[in-house]
């Protein structure tokens, strides 16, 4: 069986910029670990990636503050972990979740037995849109995220949404 990982979102805006918190870059460490103990070809990440139009949009609506604006540095994956994903697939994702990835993922399950580990940002946001999409996709495919790897936008958030994606069969370590 192959093991995936999927890294959500570590990006500099959500690390220690525009939506950056404290908890968020404790992880940076771990998540950098985790990412060197698979091999290469096996690390997927993902890029929340807005238009200048973001403030116009229904989500800058709701969430105000600018952020991960295509090309600014706040777009971009914080260094450290960037040089870790060569050879990663990424997918640039203009809203939480990425059809995409769910799609292909799928396509590659029909062909191969998979597992998938999500570790990233935000907990409680993009970690569990993409968790429970895959698992809308593939609900036989074992997926699970590393808690330890995930930083919510507040403690209480991150500890809701790994419940709520543990009461939707993702495996929480």
């Amino acid at each position: 069986m192959r093991k995936l990982l999927i890294v959500i979102d570590m990006q500099n805006d959500f690390i220690d910029a525009a939506l950056g918190t404290k908890e968020a870059v404790s992880i940076v460490e771990a998540v950098k670990e985790k990412i060197r103990s698979y091999p290469a070809a096996d690390v997927i990440a993902t890029m929340d990636t807005h238009g200048e139009n973001y403030m116009d949009t229904q989500e800058g609506k709701y969430l105000p503050v600018p952020h991960c604006i295509r090309g600014t540095e706040g777009w971009k994956i914080r260094p450290d972990i960037e040089e870790l994903l060569t050879g990663a697939k990424i997918y640039e994702k203009p809203t939480f979740g990425s059809m995409k990835m769910a799609e292909d993922l799928k396509a590659l399950s029909d062909k191969e037995e998979i597992e998938l580990e999500l570790i990233g940002l935000c907990t409680d946001i993009c970690v569990a849109s993409n968790a429970l999409l895959l698992k809308a996709a593939m609900p036989e495919v074992k997926i699970s995220v590393d808690a330890s790897c995930c930083a919510g936008v507040t403690p209480e958030k991150h500890a809701a949404a790994l419940e709520t994606m543990r009461s939707c069969q993702i495996q929480i370590a």
